[in-house]
């Protein structure tokens, strides 16, 4: 069974001012329009802003980042043509701060450490390989992670990204023997009845592209799962 994916009416919005909007993705959602044809986050975004301030015609909203379909947490829009050209500067030139929380079984070797692999990623197989040297076409991949919990069965992690890889976290836990809850695609021995996976972009920090002032979002686990709940939230 597919986990709910978000609606207008049921958008789960952390942060809203005239210029950005920052909303908790669902497990399921997509943030931009695939090849699936579902209706993405961004639509649904556009059409919650149109209800909400009544808006005649096209809605403007601008997609800064993604999150993996089967993942949730904090995703950030632009507003306005004006914030988005300086959110995607901010970006690019690493001056925001991504952290992650990832439920992975079993337990990594260190309690804490700093992962460098050199990431290669297959197309057809929407995948990405983590390798211990430079192999041709790999980029280098790097980040930090240390133990917030142990449980019976599971361990979870907050994770510090130092460079944006396609499916980084998700490679590189795999990579140390540690795969995500429910990630089948890297080494997960079952999958999550909902098709999630236990990886959530739990914090965003950033200058406003604006105000410029700090921002610090936060983003709530998914309600009513049994390990977050184990996990304490």
């Amino acid at each position: 069974m597919k986990k709910e994916v978000s609606t207008a009416k049921n958008l789960d919005v952390l942060y809203e001012d005239n210029h950005i909007i920052v909303v908790n993705k669902r497990p399921g959602d997509i943030v931009q329009g695939d090849k699936t044809g579902d209706k993405p986050l961004s639509e649904v975004v556009k059409e919650y802003l149109k209800e909400k301030y009544n808006k005649p015609g096209n809605v403007y909203l601008g997609v800064v980042h993604r999150l993996d379909r089967p993942t949730s947490g904090v995703v950030l829009f632009a507003k306005t043509s004006k914030a988005l050209p300086r959110l995607n500067k901010l970006f690019k030139e690493k001056q925001t701060k991504k952290t992650y929380w990832a439920v992975v079984q079993p337990a990594p070797p260190k309690q804490q450490d700093r992962l460098e692999h050199w990431m290669k990623r297959n197309p057809k197989q929407n995948k990405s390989y983590a390798h211990s040297k430079e192999v041709p076409e790999s980029k280098k991949a790097i980040l930090s992670y240390r133990t917030l919990k142990e449980l019976d069965r599971y361990t979870l992690l907050e994770i510090d990204l130092e460079t944006g890889r396609h499916h980084q976290i998700r490679s590189q836990l795999s990579a140390i023997g540690s795969p995500i809850k429910g990630d089948l695609k890297y080494g997960a021995p079952r999958s999550n009845k909902d098709a999630s996976i236990h990886l959530h972009a739990r914090k965003l920090e950033l200058i406003h592209p604006v105000k410029k002032e700090p921002l610090i979002i936060e983003a709530p686990v998914p309600q009513g799962d049994a390990v977050w709940e184990a996990c304490g939230f």
